[in-house]
């Protein structure tokens, strides 16, 4: 992207949020989810809220990899690495998240596991060619954004025959959250919040594009417009929503023009589905079991799959009950409403997975003060200097 200041402009979001002020209809309310994590973390950073009016409602979703991991999936992690004698490498947030018994990543490093943080699934690649007395196993998170990388990892471990590499998959998919989330708030009142729209995802969309979000828009008539995460790219989706709310209109718009096209990228997607394909169920943290919502393994990649490879047996394990982390997922509850965010719960301290993602919905009003008792300042980058 060459321009970043264009999409920070201060003067720019006032008008935005003058319109808004004047279309938003009176007497009406807008309630609208920013699914992806990242445009939480830009509303929170920038005050994208205080210059929203009072009838506009900004719901934070489940759209961080890490904070919908589950429980038993980072005790998977471990067991790989503790009874087993894996070297498991893995994305530095997901080292913090707490699992069973106290445990994380890295305190089960500390009692003596082999656990390395990683940037890519090419390092994980690199340890295993290092170490090849050794069963290395890369334990793969993420949405569509992190998924084609880790296909990469994988057709290049076939084609050089390494035997000891495999990867624990735990890659979910969007649009199949999404529908979750609307059928969920169909099915069981309170269960889900009320909404009227969407922010859709920006990096996940470069990937699979705008159409996949087509059917569900249709089916629950909820409009979604795809935005990307600067400030300005945020204000303008919600008056794309606005707009469509006023209109009675429910289509899929695209404001992150500059990166998303409906198709996405067809390469990336050959790619990913040449070697995964869909579970018939995952569970997510906040949301439960999820019908074809994450990824696994092809059969003909199966001897690089960690979960044929060893003995695991997966086990769903209950969040702890002082934390809020599933209903601030599904969006029933705000970080403020957990009795321990900012007290018992910190970054420094974690105590569900919400805190420890720089993404996480805790994590981003912990840091940018939108819990304290004290004016907020809506940065310069956001309309307004302190």
């Amino acid at each position: 992207m060459t321009y970043i200041d264009e999409f920070r402009d201060g003067t720019l979001a006032r008008k935005i949020a003058d319109r808004l002020a004047a279309e938003v209809q009176p007497g009406r309310r807008y309630n609208f989810m920013e699914f992806c994590g990242g445009h939480t973390h830009a509303i929170s950073r920038y005050g994208i809220a205080e210059l929203l009016p009072p009838a506009v409602r900004m719901i934070h979703g489940p759209g961080c990899p890490v904070c919908v991991l589950p429980i038993g999936r980072i005790d998977l992690a471990i067991q790989l690495a503790l009874q087993h004698g894996a070297i498991v490498c893995t994305y530095g947030d997901t080292m913090r998240v707490p699992a069973s018994h106290g445990l994380s990543l890295t305190k089960a490093k500390a009692r003596g596991g082999d656990i390395r943080m990683v940037y890519a699934a090419t390092d994980a690649l690199r340890i295993a060619r290092e170490n090849p007395d050794r069963e290395v196993v890369f334990f793969a998170i993420g949405f569509e954004t992190t998924t084609p990388p880790t296909a990469v990892a994988l057709r290049d471990a076939e084609r050089a025959g390494l035997t000891n590499f495999s990867v624990l998959c735990c890659h979910v998919l969007t649009p199949a959250a999404i529908t979750h989330i609307l059928a969920s708030a169909d099915a069981s009142e309170g269960s889900a919040a009320p909404l009227d729209g969407f922010v859709g995802p920006a990096h996940v969309s470069i990937v699979i594009g705008s159409a996949p979000y087509e059917p569900f828009a249709r089916a629950w008539r909820q409009p979604v417009v795809i935005a990307g995460f600067e400030p300005l790219d945020v204000m303008q989706a919600i008056l794309m929503l606005v707009r469509q709310v006023n209109d009675g209109r429910a289509e899929v718009e695209n404001e992150f023009t500059r990166a998303v096209s409906r198709d996405g990228n067809r390469t990336a997607q050959a790619l990913v589905d040449d070697v995964f394909m869909p579970r018939d169920s995952f569970e997510w943290r906040g949301l439960g079991e999820v019908p074809h919502s994450a990824l696994q393994i092809r059969p003909g990649f199966a001897a690089f799959d960690a979960e044929r490879k060893f003995p695991l047996t997966y086990t769903p394990v209950a969040d702890n009950k002082a934390c809020e982390c599933g209903p601030i997922l599904r969006g029933v509850k705000q970080p403020t409403d957990c009795k321990i965010f900012g007290t018992v719960c910190t970054p420094e301290n974690p105590v569900g997975a919400c805190m420890v993602s720089s993404e996480g919905a805790c994590a981003a009003h912990y840091a940018y003060g939108r819990f304290r008792d004290i004016p907020i300042r809506v940065e310069a980058a956001a309309g307004a200097a302190a």
